[in-house]
């Protein structure tokens, strides 16, 4: 029938015969996405970074450079990166278009510029993808990357796949939480996340939503997609960690009133960092798109705030240029 999941499971808490859901309870009220639109508007929200726009770029991008051939993460701006293990390049969430949106000319516009176009990527084995809203899953950009790759291999949670084979893509893996796949010394797995899915009016949460982590013998990756807070972190760092380089977000949270059921602020992305063991992470969901009421900086500064103030303050979690990179030493 109309609205049926075709991947129900009655005994995984996250599915639901329409679809997906939240481990954790809905904190959602109705009308609470009406008065945070109000809100916004009567307080001129989100204002400028400090400075304006132009030194927050000249401040916080590079051209991209993937020169050497060591293990290495960049970070390509908002949830894009891409990651170098033995010799094998994988790229998370890319978002490359001048809007997270359906539309040309409307919806959130990119603030600072692409890092790097899909025609000065080097060769791509792998794209994950964490959902299917706008700011992750970019049309435009999967058709371009198809067309330089087109036997590119894709990582999507359930749902997901009929939207790519629909555009041509040969590749695709489709998975729930806490499955894998493996490619030769690679492993990668889907780990839970809080937050939802829709691209249209008819589709919420039809799709599944997900982490990864990408496990080889050199190294063991974490990235989060979008997340709110949750004691999944826990169960991941428990399972699958310690991770050598995580990818955490920080942005996307004002008002906390509001945005904490789909996206955790910089005090809680302390606190994952903590929870899934990482030796190494990097702050993302920043400096891009203009999601939520906060300023494009303000994410760094509450997570330096944030990090002085833990009991580890000495924790590698610290904010790259976009299109800057990091090893795993």
């Amino acid at each position: 029938m109309p609205g049926k999941n075709p991947y129900y499971d009655p005994s995984k808490a996250h599915h639901t015969p329409e679809g997906f859901t939240n481990a954790e309870p809905q904190n959602r009220q109705e009308g609470d996405l009406k008065r945070w639109r109000k809100e916004r508007k009567e307080q001129g929200l989100p204002v400028p970074p400090d400075k304006g726009y132009e030194h927050f770029v000249s401040q916080w991008w590079q051209a991209a450079d993937f020169s050497g051939t060591d293990d290495r993460l960049w970070f390509l701006g908002h949830a894009c990166l891409l990651l170098r293990v033995s010799g094998r390049y994988i790229l998370t969430d890319p978002a490359l278009s001048d809007r997270a949106s359906p539309l040309s000319f409307y919806g959130p516009k990119r603030k600072t510029p692409v890092a790097v176009s899909v025609d000065k990527l080097p060769k791509i084995d792998v794209v994950l993808f964490s959902h299917n809203h706008y700011d992750h899953l970019d049309r435009m950009t999967v058709r371009r990357l198809l067309r330089r790759f087109p036997d590119v291999q894709f990582m999507v949670p359930l749902g997901m796949k009929s939207w790519l084979t629909r555009r041509g893509a040969k590749h695709v893996e489709e998975l729930d939480w806490w499955e894998e796949r493996t490619f030769g010394e690679i492993t990668i797995s889907a780990v839970p996340a809080r937050h939802w899915s829709m691209r249209t009016l008819w589709d919420r949460n039809r799709s599944l939503w997900c982490g990864w982590v990408v496990a080889h013998p050199l190294l063991k990756f974490y990235f989060s997609g979008d997340s709110g807070y949750s004691d999944q972190f826990k169960k991941i760092g428990q399972r699958l960690g310690p991770f050598d380089l995580a990818a955490i977000p920080v942005g996307a949270y004002a008002p906390r009133w509001f945005m904490s059921a789909q996206h955790m602020d910089p005090q809680q992305a302390v606190e994952v960092f903590k929870e899934l063991r990482c030796h190494k992470a990097v702050p993302i969901h920043w400096g891009v798109f203009e999601l939520a009421d906060e300023s494009l900086d303000e994410p760094l500064r509450e997570l330096s705030q944030a990090v002085s103030q833990s009991d580890l303050p000495e924790m590698e979690f610290k904010p790259l240029k976009i299109g800057a990179s990091i090893s795993k030493g």
